[in-house]
């Protein structure tokens, strides 16, 4: 763990912690249990997690997204970096459209279970066009600058079931979903969708 010269805290963290005497817990929780390098442990959950959220805001666009794949599909490449290969989608590109315009962004990374968990990590996004995986269209990276696991104790013991039959194989290839079936949205596909009849 690093000195920081800046608080994660804004006046409005500062305000409700006040209201709620919170701030000496705040305080020791930043001091203590926020990270600018990834532990083993951390390598070990994110490189192991099936999916993780991720958040992104440009001015009034403001997006919380669903990420998924098989384990090892988010690789931590350094200290304080990951990235991920980006999946066919809907064509939206709403979290990765906001990360091009304001890079910083927030993941989410959760095991459900007897011993859940629960990660965070801010950082800057960068969108890499290039060779990428077959079925997969461009390289996310993210530099973390804030790392911190979070309190799990609200999350659910849920009971693991399969995993989405949607995820690309080794070949990239991947079932085609319902709504691609849909008769005023698949005119609309890209030339390139993987599943353009």
């Amino acid at each position: 763990m690093s000195e920081r010269s800046t608080s994660m805290y804004h006046d409005g963290h500062r305000e409700l912690q006040d209201k709620f005497d919170g701030r000496r817990m705040a305080d020791a929780l930043e001091k203590h249990r926020r990270f600018s390098t990834f532990r083993e442990r951390d390598v070990s959950f994110i490189e192991s997690a099936e999916f993780f959220f991720i958040a992104t805001a440009h001015g009034p666009s403001v997006d919380c997204s669903f990420r998924g794949g098989a384990p090892g599909f988010v690789r931590v490449t350094g200290p304080a970096s990951l990235e991920w290969s980006d999946y066919d989608g809907n064509s939206m590109y709403r979290s990765l459209g906001n990360a091009m315009k304001s890079p910083r962004v927030g993941l989410l990374f959760i095991e459900f279970g007897a011993h859940p968990k629960r990660l965070r990590v801010n950082g800057i996004c960068a969108l890499l066009d290039g060779p990428t995986p077959k079925g997969h269209k461009m390289t996310v990276q993210v530099s973390a600058d804030e790392i911190f696991p979070n309190c799990p104790r609200y999350i659910p013991d849920l009971t693991k079931a399969a995993a989405s039959s949607f995820v690309p194989d080794e070949t990239g290839s991947s079932a085609k979903p319902d709504w691609k079936n849909a008769e005023d949205l698949r005119g609309a596909l890209p030339a390139n969708d993987p599943h353009r009849e």
